[in-house]
């Protein structure tokens, strides 16, 4: 079957033996014996496998899957117009049953399912995460930008953005709403079944469903290659860098976290990754687990290539716009300076590699902590500064992230290329 003119990739090879990879012993227990993997990975796996194998394992094996529930469910509704499936989907969100009588059976058993969460969701107590988030609002917003995204694109994720254009082509929109998203999970109650957090979460994963059946059906995507577009794996590493590597980058850039804050945290992006459909067999415990899943991911992902360098420089040249700077000459100084601090939080060879411009970033952390420091010491000399830096941050996160006037919708692109997508 052909799409666009060109035809399907076959699906994934299975593991052969290469002078550059050998492949694993069929009697070796690694868990991989028979399996098709992407080709992108394979000369990974031998590495990857003699570092963590149970870890290495799992990650390889979820390249080949998506959301199953999700993917089934908007395959049982493609019949449906899309403005009728917008409104089941809304009726769901809200909890509106009567409304979601007449809906396809498939949506209606997935919006129980979302109902239904594990005893774990509500134990923890997500308080002391969502105070040392609002706390460290700002620190925590140029973490992610300048360190946790930067260094999600290094892996295969890249890939179905470049494809797609999402930073291309409506780039500031793009990161205002992982922006909105991360600011309403840490809102109180936001992870309560009403709560937008919820359902925003709710919303990404239907949003990847679409995206990966849209990238399949392109002609573009290289199933032979890459496997499953915004796999399991994938969504499973970058929950792990969204809140362990979230902490570790904010903790560089200043902020305080106790140890009672940091647990919190942690369990506020576990309770969204679970929502967001990512299996329980990828989606960390903890930090010290989110960390194993980060550099084991990172082991099993090919080197950088172009789609990374693209994708990771269009994002910092992004920021300036994102907080609302209007002036070609300030985007310009601070594109510069987020370039620094990016480039200081990732590291020389990891900057080197996306080809970030040649600068010395000795010190730019430091002083940068100091600065941090200094406001915080006027906070504490003058109530009057600490109350005027507060609602700064606060209006800080606001402005950078994005808010409708109809307020949230639970639509997604209906083509590929963002150029030719409706808004979203």
């Amino acid at each position: 079957m052909a799409h666009n003119g060109r035809e399907r990739k076959k699906p994934y090879h299975v593991m052969q033996n290469t002078d550059a990879t050998p492949a694993p012993d069929p009697g070796s227990g690694d868990g991989l014996e028979g399996i098709a993997l992407p080709n992108d990975y394979l000369p990974q796996v031998a590495k990857a496998l003699a570092h963590d194998r149970e870890r290495a394992t799992t990650y390889f094996k979820h390249t080949l899957i998506g959301d199953p529930e999700a993917d089934e469910t908007l395959e049982a509704c493609s019949s449906l117009e899309r403005a009728e499936l917008y409104l089941f989907v809304q009726a769901g969100m809200d909890g509106d049953k009567a409304a979601l009588a007449d809906a396809p059976t498939a949506l209606r058993e997935f919006f129980e399912r979302v109902d239904s969460v594990p005893d774990w969701f509500h134990e923890a107590d997500p308080m002391p995460g969502v105070r040392s988030f609002h706390r460290n609002s700002s620190l925590t917003l140029g973490a992610m930008v300048g360190g946790v995204l930067v260094e999600g694109f290094t892996t295969n994720i890249s890939k179905s953005f470049f494809l797609s254009g999402r930073l291309r082509d409506q780039g500031v929109r793009r990161l205002k709403q992982n922006n909105r998203h991360m600011l309403e999970i840490f809102m109180p109650g936001g992870m309560d079944r009403q709560g937008d957090g919820f359902k925003l979460s709710v919303r990404i994963r239907l949003v990847h469903a679409h995206i990966r059946r849209l990238l399949e059906e392109s002609g573009d995507w290289d199933t032979e290659a890459w496997g499953v577009p915004v796999s399991a794996a994938h969504l499973g590493f970058a929950i792990s860098a969204f809140s362990a590597r979230l902490l570790h980058h904010a903790r560089r850039l200043g902020a305080r976290f106790s140890d009672e804050e940091k647990a919190s945290f942690m369990q506020v992006w576990r309770r969204t990754g679970y929502v967001m459909g990512i299996p329980e067999a990828i989606l960390y415990q903890d930090e010290a687990d989110a960390l194993r899943t980060f550099k084991v991911g990172r082991m099993c992902e090919p080197p950088i290539d172009l789609e990374s360098i693209a994708m990771a420089n269009a994002l910092e040249n992004s920021a300036p716009v994102v907080i609302g700077i209007a002036d070609p000459s300030q985007r310009r100084s601070l594109a510069k300076y987020v370039y620094n601090v990016s480039g200081a939080l990732i590291g020389k060879e990891m900057a080197a590699a996306l080809r970030y411009p040649k600068r010395n970033t000795f010190g730019v952390l430091p002083l940068f902590r100091l600065d941090v420091r200094y406001k915080h010491l006027l906070a504490r000399l003058f109530p009057s500064y600490a109350a005027r830096m507060k609602q700064n941050d606060f209006t800080g996160m606001l402005g950078a992230s994005a808010y409708d006037e109809a307020g949230l919708t639970y639509g997604w692109p209906d083509n590929v290329y963002a150029e030719r997508s409706s808004r979203w």
